[in-house]
């Protein structure tokens, strides 16, 4: 593996007071990327990022090791909604946010692909498709990657197998336009399990053959409170819940994962934020 300090690694950080406060707080814990909100994500609409926000965002990073930056959607938005005022607004928030993440030169912006409300499975990834390609229309010369995020698959969330992903990717217009954000408390809620080094190099395996490793642009790094498939989404510290020490190590010594971006999304605020990075960063091989 590289030099340990050389690991894009890092934390989903706060931008409360300003976008351009975020760096330093990365910093402060020791991270080599990091994940932000480009905005209130409670809120639909927002105010314009101001130049000196942007950059004083610029400057920051400058003073800090951070090589790459990830923008997360608000969770209010669900392109796969079948509701007309929600669908509307959530694409309006997406562009919204996607110009924001282009703006700051972020290196991707992930969502979850979104939830059917009842609707089906097929209903609900035939809108993702139509609102995607809307928006790649709309946004031809972005170069942030929009990244799409497994899930859980909790409720009628979409995006809990590859097949799911591979399917909304290949069938849009611009797939190129398009990654993957792979989230490891996501995944074993989902089923995929990855605790021996086996069971981990099948999964890799398969999300190369149904997805293929080069859409992978972003990896979140969370241990999960719940059982392998249990289809429920929550976040535990590394190595405290269901998924342990072992699996993280196989992904922490991948080689062929080195170039992706590692991000803790856990409870627990920055202190803690530090000392999982360091839990991680101990299972490299020297």
């Amino acid at each position: 593996m590289e030099n340990q300090k050389d690991i894009l690694l890092g934390a989903h950080v706060s931008i409360a007071g300003g976008i351009n406060f975020a760096p330093a707080r990365a910093h402060e814990i020791g991270c080599t990327a990091m994940q932000i909100f480009t905005r209130n994500q409670r809120q639909w609409t927002s105010p314009p990022l101001a130049e000196e926000e942007v950059e004083g965002f610029f400057a920051a990073m400058e003073k800090t090791q951070i090589r790459s930056v990830v923008a997360h959607s608000s969770y209010l938005i669900n392109l796969a909604s079948p509701d007309e005022n929600q669908k509307q607004k959530s694409l309006t928030a997406f562009i919204l946010e996607f110009d924001r993440a282009e703006m700051l030169k972020l290196n991707g912006y992930i969502f979850h692909p979104g939830a059917h409300k009842g609707e089906g499975e097929e209903s609900g990834m035939r809108r993702v498709i139509e609102q995607l390609n809307f928006i790649m229309d709309e946004r031809p010369s972005h170069k942030t990657k929009i990244l799409l995020e497994t899930t859980a698959g909790q409720g009628t969330s979409l995006g809990h197998s590859f097949e799911q992903l591979a399917e909304i990717i290949h069938n849009t217009a611009h797939p190129e336009q398009l990654g993957v954000c792979l989230d490891t408390c996501h995944i074993f809620a989902a089923g995929y399990d990855f605790r021996t080094k086996e069971l981990y190099e099948k999964m890799m395996t398969d999300f190369d053959r149904i997805i293929g490793l080069d859409k992978l642009k972003a990896i979140h790094i969370n241990d999960s409170k719940t059982e392998l498939g249990s289809r429920v989404d929550r976040h535990e510290l590394i190595g405290k819940g269901k998924i342990g020490l072992e699996g993280f190590s196989f992904i922490m010594n991948d080689i062929r994962l080195e170039p992706v971006p590692k991000i803790i999304e856990l409870p627990g605020g920055p202190e803690s934020d530090r000392e999982n990075l360091q839990i991680l960063r101990s299972l490299i091989a020297e």
